[in-house]
């Protein structure tokens, strides 16, 4: 493929630009130890408070403007089948050149999956390449890279002829439930989107990706007393049982369909008849179409149970990441970053994914991203967690590269394709 670098306008103050993210490359990691100390688990909003504003004081250098966004709040089913409300964090809308031609949306999340009682919570050197740590990967090391990237694009005379957003998210880590329409909204007010969960650890990144949802069913019965009044009761963990066999065989239903009845509960003591027990169970699903076929098979399913004498049973939650297809535009984004790669000696290849991300929401409302391009790293979502440092300086070299190449108009067939 043709080299974007050699192709930019103003290419030697370009390549100074990138040749100084070298020297920002301790910086990077001693940010990342910083931040990882602070627990900023998806429900701990006074962490979330004080990740926002380091966030905030960092990214102050680059001029942008800021719009910190209240989200709504959310819905979880507890322990006895009741709907409780809960509290979401807000979303940092950090943006400059509103108004410019060429527009890009970067996105990411301040939020982990590490609550605020759980034992990870300190960084640790494994060997001088790799720190283990809270949120090093996943992804307190990708705003670092949107940071760093965007901090050498300034740096640039073509940085004028583009408007960027970067849109960072407290709530990715239990589903992008409160902050989709956000995303929806943002993403189609721009040209490409880029997103920074981390690339696997030889630096492979994600292609296609599943959709998912998570649900509830949560069924009613009738409690008696186990020895004098059994058949006056209505089990509802029996009911239960038999309503999870029905949903794992949904399983296959569509090619690569799967649903993974995952966490039950219900019942008080082995001598009282259950009156309420409930399933959280997640769905994985290929394509598009999939979402209505299923959602019909669960609704089929909740009103065959429901109707039975003495019980009720309801259904909570829903897909809540469309599957995220690779439209002819990402395919030519995704090609013009391998040609990035290849300018700056870092092999791109793609995989895809059962996993999901905010990249399937950009998908979904039209909008072409490629969604891994923070730092290396693997075992994410576990105290194994890891980024490979080098690649602090090497994907932020990357991001710069695909913003300047933006800025050039040699992403212009993108953003064509996408109409």
């Amino acid at each position: 493929m043709t080299s974007l670098l050699k192709n930019l306008p103003s290419r030697p103050a370009c390549e100074e630009a990138l040749g100084r993210i070298d020297g920002r490359q301790q910086d990077m990691v001693d940010q990342v130890i910083k931040w990882s100390r602070l627990n900023s688990g998806s429900r701990n909003l006074d962490g979330l408070a004080q990740m926002e504003a380091l966030i905030l004081e960092a990214f102050a250098p680059l001029g942008a403007e800021v719009e910190l966004i209240d989200l709504p709040d959310g819905e979880f089913v507890n322990e006895a089948g009741d709907v409780e409300t809960i509290r979401n964090g807000r979303s940092i809308r950090i943006f400059k050149r509103p108004s410019a031609n060429r527009k890009v949306l970067m996105t990411g999340h301040t939020d982990t999956v590490f609550a605020k009682n759980h034992p990870f919570q300190e960084p640790v050197w494994l060997d001088d390449n790799t720190l283990n740590g809270p949120g090093v990967a996943d992804m307190k090391g990708g705003i670092i890279v949107i940071l760093n990237a965007l901090k050498a694009f300034e740096e640039t005379p073509l940085a004028e002829s583009v408007g960027w957003e970067v849109l960072l998210s407290p709530d990715e880590e239990t589903g992008s439930l409160a902050s989709a329409p956000l995303l929806a909204e943002r993403a189609k007010a721009a040209d490409i989107g880029l997103t920074y969960e981390p690339a696997l650890a030889d630096g492979t990144l994600a292609g296609a990706r599943k959709g998912s949802g998570n649900f509830t069913v949560v069924v009613r019965g009738k409690a008696a007393h186990a020895g004098r009044e059994f058949h006056a009761g209505r089990n509802a963990v029996v009911h239960l049982a038999k309503i999870v066999g029905d949903l794992a065989a949904l399983t296959d239903g569509r090619p690569e369909l799967t649903v993974n009845p995952a966490v039950t509960g219900g019942g008080v003591a082995p001598n009282v008849v259950p009156d309420t027990a409930w399933c959280r169970f997640n769905v994985r699903l290929k394509e598009p179409d999939d979402a209505g076929w299923l959602q019909a098979r669960l609704q089929e399913i909740v009103n065959r149970y429901d109707a039975a004498a003495g019980y009720s049973v309801s259904l909570h939650g829903g897909i809540n990441r469309p599957p995220k297809a690779l439209s002819d535009a990402n395919l030519k984004l995704m090609e013009a970053i391998r040609a990035c790669g290849d300018d700056l000696g870092i092999s791109i290849d793609y995989v895809p994914t059962g996993g999901c991300c905010e990249g399937n929401n950009l998908a979904a409302a039209g909008l072409p991203n490629v969604d891994t391009l923070g730092v290396r790293g693997a075992n994410i979502h576990s105290a194994e967690e890891f980024v490979c440092v080098d690649s602090f300086a090497e994907r932020a070299k990357l991001s710069t590269l695909i913003l300047l190449a933006f800025a050039s108009g040699q992403l212009d067939d993108v953003v064509k394709a996408k109409g």
